[in-house]
């Protein structure tokens, strides 16, 4: 923990959570925002563990219902899992890979109910094509025309 003035810096995994008790920010969104940049960059990873509420409370001088109001927010959004007893853990964001097979799945799946609903208001897929290619604001000769090179 380092200390100025009125700016606290908690060690967490060997990063450092910052919490500016001057700032017009909110502290809460000052550990939200700082934890998040923290893991985008590489400094946590997943597994790393993070300072207990009470400790992070404790060394920023704040309360610790502030802490624990940015460490929900961050487990809501998936950036960490607080396990009752055992603490509180960066989590892996999904594969990309695997979250882009998911993604290409529920497309795959919209695209079968699209084309069941047009047969079953008498359009064939020719029409459905067209209708996506004027839904996304080019001609479908264009689009086609494009594809196959």
């Amino acid at each position: 923990m380092t200390q100025k003035d009125n700016e606290t810096k908690v060690a967490a995994a060997g990063a450092f959570i910052g919490v500016d008790l001057r700032s017009k920010i909110p502290a809460y969104l000052q550990i939200v925002e700082h934890v998040r940049a923290l893991a985008a960059s590489g400094n946590l990873t997943p597994g790393d563990q993070l300072p207990t509420i009470r400790n992070l409370a404790t060394a920023a001088r704040i309360h610790f219902n502030t802490v624990a109001r940015a460490y929900r927010l961050l487990d809501e959004a998936g950036v960490i899992s607080t396990q009752h007893g055992r603490g509180t853990y960066v989590v892996a964001p999904p594969p990309s890979a695997q979250a882009r097979q998911e993604r290409i799945r529920a497309l795959d799946l919209l695209v079968r109910n699209l084309l069941q609903a047009a047969v079953r208001i008498g359009c064939g897929p020719e029409d459905v094509q067209a209708a996506l290619s004027r839904a996304v604001g080019r001609p479908a000769t264009e689009h086609r025309r494009r594809s196959h090179r």
